[in-house]
């Protein structure tokens, strides 16, 4: 696909919290996808490292609104510990 028609939006974060001490390992993935419907998707995937985790989708009707949610969720996480991957 040329640069041109790629989106600016960031499609997928990884954050994970490694906390020896209290046992922690845990990840959180957060991505924008389209389906073959072309509804735009935010993928929220989570758990513990190792494990497969629980997920959780949502529906935008934007891209702009899906990558709100998605800098609202990464934030949300950071200031729990979270680091990016």
């Amino acid at each position: 696909m040329p640069d041109e028609l790629r989106s600016p939006i960031k499609h997928h974060l990884v954050l994970h919290r490694i906390d020896p001490e209290h046992g922690a390992r845990r990840f959180y993935s957060l991505m924008i996808e389209r389906d073959l419907f072309g509804v735009v998707r935010l993928v929220c995937h989570w758990g513990r490292v190792g494990t497969r985790g629980q997920e959780s989708v949502t529906e935008f009707s934007t891209e702009s609104e899906a990558a709100e949610a998605l800098e609202a969720l990464a934030s949300t996480k950071r200031r729990q510990g979270y680091r990016d991957l």
